[in-house]
C-alpha cells in the first residue's frame, strides 16, 4: 500500500536535486551523477539507468526541438541558432545534474531576443515577431523548469507554439507533424502526474494515444457542425521576388538568377478530355504600363467612357472544369482562357475586367474550390481603332533606343498596309526562332536599355525578358502590346487524375492588337525555346537530396513516389481544407433540410451535443451496474456497520469483518444474524456448494434488525 502520509516533493523536472533527494515527481533519485563522457554500451543504456527527473526532462526537452524544429524554415537563424544553444545547454545541465542558471542569465538573454527580434522585423508585434519571441520564451521557460507549475507553463507555451504553425501552412505534412507533436506533450503531461515510482514512457504514451482517441470523435463533429469563420491564421506574404510565381508587377532585368519553385498553385480536374498541354494558358494580371523597368496594370488617363472594354466572342465546344486554387493572398482567379462565364465560387462574388482577367471582392487567403466554364477558342477587345488604344503603345522616353531603331527598320521592311502589323509580328517571331536566342534561367542583371541588351547583346533571358522586350518591340513598330501573366501546362498525376500546375509553370506572354481581329495572343517564349510551352521540355525544379538519390536509381519510382503523395495531400486539401460554409450547408440537406441557415447548423450542432451527453450518462449508468455485485453489496454492509461504530476497513474478507462484529457487539442476537449473513456472503463467493443466491442475500440484508444507535 502506499503510504499517504509520506511528504512529496514540490519540485519538478528539476536539473539536477541533491544526491539521495527525493524526485520532484516521486520515486528517490540515486546517489549518481551523470556525465556526458560515458562510453557508447552506457549510452545504449542510458534509457533505463538514468535518473527519473533526468529522463522526463530529455523527453520534455525532446519534444520542445521538435516542436521547434518545425518552425525554422520561418524563424530568423538567430532565432534557430538561439533556440538550439538554449536547449542543448539545459540537455547539458539535465545530464550533469547541475545547478540551473539563476535570473541575471535569463534575463539577459530575453533582452538579447527582444533586440533581436525589434533589428530583425521592426516590431515586436505580428505574425512573424510574434512567433519567434514566443519559440525563444518556450526555449527559456526550460532554463527555470524547478517545480511541477514551471512544467505545466512549458506545456501550455510547447501547445500554443504548435497552433503557429497553421500560421504558415496547413498541408497534409504540416498536420501529421503537429500531430507527432501533440501526442509527445500529451505524454509528458501525462507522465508528469505519475508522481509517484518510475512509470515507463510507455505507459504515459498508451494512455496519450487513449485521450487522443477518445476526443477524436469529439473534434470531428466540432469539425463537421461547428460554424465555419473567416480564416483564423495569418496570411502567406507576398514573397516571390526572385522566384517562379505571379505578382501584381513584374521588375525586368533586376533579377539576376530565376529559382523555380515547386510548390502547386492549383489543382485542375477537367470534365471530360482536356485540352492539349500548348492551350493551357491560365490567365493572371495583365500588365500595360512601362516605365523602362517595371511593368504595371494599366492606368488610362481617357474618362471611363472611352475605355477599352472586353467585347468577348467565344465559339466552339466550351471546357469545364473544377480549380482548387491554393491561397495566394490576391484577389485573382486564375481561369483557362477564355473563362466565358463567372465561375461558381461559393459564399463570393466574382467579376471580369476588360482585360479579361477575374477577381473577387477580397484575397484569397485560404484554399479556395470553384467551378468554371471556358473557351480555347476565342476572340476579344475592339475590332477597329479606338482611342484608347494609345495607351498601349507608350513608352517611357530615353529607353532603348536600338529597339526602336529595329522597329523602324521592320516597318519599312513590311511596308504599309492593313497587313502590315502582322507582317511584323511575324518577322519579329522569326528573328527569335533563328537569331541564336535562348531560353535561360541565369540571364544576370540588365542594365537600363533591357530589351536593347535582349535584342542585340546576350539574346538570352527568360519568359519575362522575351516577353518585355517583345512588347516594347511591337509598341515602337506603332502596334499596341500589352503583357499577360499567369500559368502555362501543368503535368497531370496518374493517381487522382488532376493537373497540378505548380509556381514553375509561371509565365509570361505577350498580347498584340491587329485590325480586324482585336487581341491576339503571341508568345514569343515558344519562338525561342518551344518546350517551355509543350510537353517535353518542361521546367522542372532541383530536387533534395533524398529525392535526388532515389530518382538517380529509379526515375520510375520517384516519379510515382510524388504522384502518390501529391493525391493523398490533394484529398486533405479537397476534404478538409476546403470544408467550407457551403459544404456545411450541403451536409444539412444531405440529413432533410431543405433550407439550411445557421439556425439550422446551431440546432443540429445543439442536438448532438444533447445525445452524446444522454449517451455518456446511460454508460455511466450501464457501466455502473456492470461492477460486480457481490462487492457493491460487500461495500454497503461495511458502510451501515460504520455508522454503527463499527471499522470494517477496506480490504477485509467478510470472515475478518464477522470476527470484528463478534468483538464489537458481543453475543447478540443482531451480532449473530449479521455473523451468519457474512459468512454466507463469502461462501456465496467461493465456495461451489453455497445454496444461497446474490438476489436471496441482497434481500436478507434489508431485512436484517439493524440497531437504531451506535455500538453498545
Amino acid at each position: 500500500m502506499l503510504n499517504k502520509n509520506r511528504p512529496q516533493n514540490a519540485k519538478g523536472f528539476a536539473a539536477g536535486p541533491p544526491q539521495g533527494e527525493t524526485h520532484p515527481l516521486g520515486g528517490q533519485r540515486p546517489a549518481q551523477r551523470w556525465s556526458p563522457g560515458f562510453t557508447p554500451q552506457v549510452g545504449r543504456r542510458l534509457g533505463a539507468t538514468l535518473p527519473r527527473d533526468t529522463r522526463d526532462t530529455l523527453f520534455l526537452l525532446a519534444v520542445i526541438g521538435w516542436v521547434v524544429a518545425m518552425q525554422v524554415g520561418h524563424i530568423p537563424w538567430w532565432c534557430t541558432a538561439l533556440t538550439a544553444g538554449v536547449l542543448t545547454w539545459r540537455t547539458t545541465l539535465a545530464l550533469r545534474g547541475l545547478t540551473l542558471p539563476g535570473w541575471p542569465w535569463r534575463l539577459g538573454l530575453l533582452a538579447i531576443t527582444l533586440g533581436a527580434t525589434w533589428f530583425t522585423h521592426g516590431t515586436l508585434l505580428g505574425r512573424d515577431a510574434g512567433v519567434t519571441l514566443i519559440v525563444v520564451l518556450l526555449a527559456l521557460k526550460t532554463l527555470e523548469l524547478r517545480a511541477r507549475r514551471d512544467a505545466f507553463v512549458v506545456f501550455f507555451l510547447a501547445f500554443f507554439t504548435l497552433l503557429t504553425h497553421f500560421f504558415y501552412s496547413q498541408s497534409l505534412l504540416t498536420a501529421a507533424g503537429i500531430l507527432l507533436a501533440l501526442l509527445g506533450l500529451l505524454t509528458a503531461l501525462v507522465n508528469a502526474h505519475m508522481p509517484v515510482g518510475r512509470p515507463p514512457l510507455a505507459q504515459a504514451a498508451r494512455i496519450a494515444v487513449g485521450m487522443a482517441a477518445l476526443g477524436a470523435p469529439i473534434m470531428l463533429v466540432l469539425f463537421l457542425l461547428f460554424p465555419r469563420m473567416a480564416p483564423l491564421w495569418g496570411l502567406p506574404s507576398d514573397a516571390l521576388t526572385g522566384r517562379t510565381g505571379l505578382s501584381n508587377s513584374m521588375q525586368v532585368g533586376q533579377i539576376a538568377r530565376l529559382v523555380l519553385d515547386d510548390g502547386i498553385a492549383m489543382r485542375i480536374r477537367f470534365e471530360g478530355a482536356a485540352p492539349p498541354q500548348r492551350e493551357l494558358y491560365f490567365r493572371g494580371p495583365v500588365l500595360s504600363d512601362f516605365n523602362g523597368i517595371e511593368w504595371r496594370p494599366l492606368r488610362s488617363a481617357f474618362p471611363a467612357s472611352m475605355a477599352l472594354s472586353a467585347e468577348l466572342a467565344v465559339g466552339g465546344t466550351p471546357v469545364r472544369y473544377e480549380v482548387t486554387l491554393e491561397p495566394h493572398n490576391r484577389p485573382w482567379l486564375l481561369l483557362l482562357e477564355a473563362g466565358s462565364s463567372r465561375p461558381e465560387l461559393p459564399g463570393q462574388d466574382a467579376f471580369m475586367t476588360p482585360e479579361l482577367q477575374w477577381l473577387t471582392q477580397r484575397p484569397m487567403t485560404e484554399l479556395v474550390r470553384y467551378r468554371a466554364q471556358s473557351h480555347t477558342q476565342f476572340r476579344h477587345g475592339p475590332l477597329q481603332p479606338a482611342v484608347a488604344l494609345q495607351d498601349l503603345l507608350a513608352l517611357p522616353p530615353g529607353y532603348n533606343p536600338r529597339t526602336l531603331e529595329f522597329a523602324r527598320e521592320l516597318r519599312r521592311q513590311t511596308g504599309p498596309g492593313p497587313q502590315a502589323a502582322a507582317a511584323v509580328v511575324q518577322a519579329a517571331l522569326e528573328r527569335l526562332r533563328t537569331g541564336g536566342y535562348s531560353y535561360t534561367l541565369e540571364p544576370g542583371v540588365y542594365g537600363q536599355h533591357t530589351a536593347d541588351e535582349f535584342w542585340f547583346d546576350r539574346r538570352e533571358g527568360f519568359c519575362e525578358h522575351i516577353a518585355s522586350s517583345f512588347v516594347i518591340l511591337m509598341r515602337a513598330a506603332d502596334i499596341p502590346a500589352r503583357i499577360v501573366t499567369g500559368y502555362q501546362g501543368g503535368e497531370l498525376n496518374p493517381v487522382d487524375g488532376y493537373w497540378t500546375v505548380r509556381q514553375r509553370d509561371a509565365h509570361a506572354w505577350a498580347e498584340v492588337w491587329l485590325p480586324g481581329q482585336g487581341w491576339v495572343r503571341v508568345d514569343p517564349t515558344s519562338a525561342v525555346a518551344p518546350g517551355r510551352t509543350g510537353s517535353l521540355e518542361r521546367l522542372s525544379a532541383p530536387q533534395g537530396v533524398i529525392a535526388g538519390a532515389i530518382g538517380a536509381l529509379n526515375p520510375t519510382l520517384s516519379a510515382q513516389m510524388r504522384a502518390v503523395w501529391e493525391a493523398v495531400n490533394n484529398r486533405w486539401n479537397q476534404w478538409v481544407l476546403n470544408y467550407t460554409q457551403g459544404k456545411q450547408l450541403d451536409l444539412l440537406k444531405n440529413l432533410g433540410f431543405k433550407s439550411p441557415s445557421w439556425t439550422d447548423l446551431a440546432t443540429v450542432l445543439i442536438g448532438v451535443v444533447v445525445l452524446v451527453s444522454l449517451a455518456g450518462a446511460g454508460w455511466t449508468l450501464w457501466e455502473r451496474q456492470q461492477h460486480d455485485p457481490w462487492l457493491r453489496l460487500l461495500q454497503r454492509s461495511r458502510q451501515r456497520l460504520q455508522r454503527l461504530g463499527l471499522d470494517g476497513g477496506e480490504h477485509l474478507p467478510p470472515r475478518e469483518l464477522a470476527l470484528r462484529v463478534k468483538r464489537h457487539f458481543g453475543d447478540t442476537p443482531f451480532t449473530h444474524s449479521v455473523t451468519l449473513w457474512l459468512l454466507r456472503l463469502e461462501a456465496l463467493r467461493y465456495s461451489r456448494q453455497s445454496p444461497d443466491s446474490l438476489a436471496t442475500l441482497q434481500r436478507e440484508f434489508q431485512q436484517l434488525a439493524w440497531p437504531k444507535g451506535g455500538s453498545r
